[in-house]
């Protein structure tokens, strides 16, 4: 059962990992004017906005970071998956 616990928790870390990447990956892309439809852009924001997508609707909804020039639901997003992947260390 160990072994089985030890490889789940690996391949859990692992695709937290690559989220991750996806989301600094999201953001250096921001700085660059790219078309909507780039494929690779379409495939990291696939990635990146299930995460995003609930910290958006209750900041929308909550009045929360209205004028902030941050995007801080992308930020609590990136925020959540590396606090995630460091309890899975324990």
């Amino acid at each position: 059962m160990s072994l089985f616990l030890t490889l789940l928790v690996g391949t859990v870390r692992a695709l937290l990992s690559i989220v991750q990447l996806c989301f600094l990956v999201r953001a250096i892309l921001s700085w660059f004017p790219l078309r909507e439809d780039n494929p690779f852009l379409l495939l990291v924001t696939m990635v990146t906005e299930p995460i995003i997508l609930p910290f958006r609707a209750l900041f929308d909804r909550l009045g929360w970071f209205r004028n902030m020039p941050l995007d801080m639901p992308f930020f609590f997003g990136f925020i959540t998956v590396s606090l995630v992947s460091s309890f899975l260390l324990l």
